[in-house]
């Protein structure tokens, strides 16, 4: 499954929120530096799916707050 992903970083909570069928909106905490934002997206992502991090997969992306993942079931 495919999902595109808009992030927002730096907030006080975290969540995920579905905008429709493929967009989908992750909220962290985390700051975009060293790659701790994606970790946490991934992470997120996982626990909503209910699917292992290993499974998270950004195909686009890495450094833009738009990503492209694909969700491995």
């Amino acid at each position: 499954m495919t999902i595109f992903v808009k992030v927002k970083t730096g907030a006080k909570t975290e969540a995920v929120e579905k905008i429709d069928e493929n967009h989908y909106e992750v909220i962290t905490k985390e700051a975009p530096e060293k790659g701790r934002a994606n970790a946490a997206v991934k992470e997120l992502l996982a626990k909503h799916f209910k699917v292992a991090k290993s499974m998270v997969e950004i195909k686009a992306g890495h450094t833009a707050k738009q990503k492209i993942i694909k969700i491995n079931y």
